[in-house]
């Protein structure tokens, strides 16, 4: 049987419908890039599949990327951090880079578990998990990383206006909760003698249903004098480590090596390059 060839009127009327049609479902694909991919699909001979690949494709990678970046904006991220950029050599034996990436598949979140970092300040803890959070972004989950102290401040602001339901909410419905720097807010915990139960509140309410990545420079024994609750300390420490990978980094400070070598390059700078004359007589004296 043979095939009628149709006419250029329409396949003009179906060009402009099937563009119709891209608009309704938001598919931003403009006439000269359809003309082009149709151009190729004939020249190629393209089979059915391979042509609605190429229609598509691009727009959907355009429009995971952009899921991607609106992932990674609400997340809040102190910095982009990347493992890529991440000096594996400096605490080599104290990071295990095989568990870290393994972190970065994010399968943790997908199953509900938590994360707890144990480590002195400088060795890596937040350049590591906001660039976990970064691939959990990426991976499709929602992220929130906050700070202790900002965490406190926020449910504390929250408490005293009655709207503690709704803060707690924001920090609840991420599927990963990131909370840095526990242990550097001993300020905002004195203006606050909720700030214990607060943080309780946050973790209890996330078991079993999210994420919670908690980086701290307290060991677990020291807790208790810390949130100077003893009980709720336990009670806090039952609900993270549940379930939770823990690891304890012990290692050198890489912003305390950074600021020695920034002062040793100071001292060299500073110090003045010898002149042409003294440098010829120590070389005479170096004869004698």
């Amino acid at each position: 049987m043979a095939h009628r060839t149709k006419s250029p009127k329409n396949t003009e009327l179906q060009r402009e419908r099937l563009l119709d049609q891209f608009k309704i479902l938001r598919i931003p694909i403009s006439g000269e890039a359809l003309d082009e991919i149709l151009a190729r699909a004939s020249k190629q001979r393209l089979s059915y599949l391979a042509f609605l690949d190429d229609l598509i494709g691009e727009q959907a990678n355009l429009r995971r990327q952009r899921s991607i970046e609106r992932r990674i904006r609400h997340a809040r991220f102190a910095e982009r951090k990347e493992l890529g950029s991440f000096d594996w050599d400096f605490n080599k034996k104290a990071i295990d880079r095989l568990q870290i990436e393994e972190l970065a598949t994010a399968d943790f979140v997908r199953r509900k578990d938590n994360v707890v970092f144990v480590g002195k300040s400088g060795v890596g803890k937040s350049h590591i998990i906001q660039a976990v959070g970064m691939q959990a972004c990426a991976a499709g989950f929602s992220v929130r990383y906050t700070t202790s102290a900002a965490l406190i401040e926020s449910l504390t602001a929250a408490l005293a206006d009655k709207t503690l339901t709704k803060a707690l909410g924001r920090f609840t419905r991420p599927q990963l909760l990131i909370i840095d720097e526990f242990g550097f807010d001993r300020v905002e915990r004195s203006e606050s003698p909720e700030a214990a139960s607060l943080l309780y509140k946050v973790v209890h309410a996330r078991s079993n249903k999210g994420s919670t990545a908690l980086l701290t420079n307290v060991d677990f024994e020291n807790w208790g004098d810390y949130l100077g609750d003893p009980p709720l300390s336990m009670a806090l420490l039952d609900r993270l480590v549940d379930n939770a990978i823990i690891l304890k980094i012990n290692g050198r400070s890489y912003r305390a090596e950074k600021a020695k070598r920034k002062k040793r390059a100071a001292k060299t700078q500073a110090r003045p390059a010898p002149t042409r004359a003294k440098a010829k007589a120590k070389k005479k004296r170096g004869r004698k």
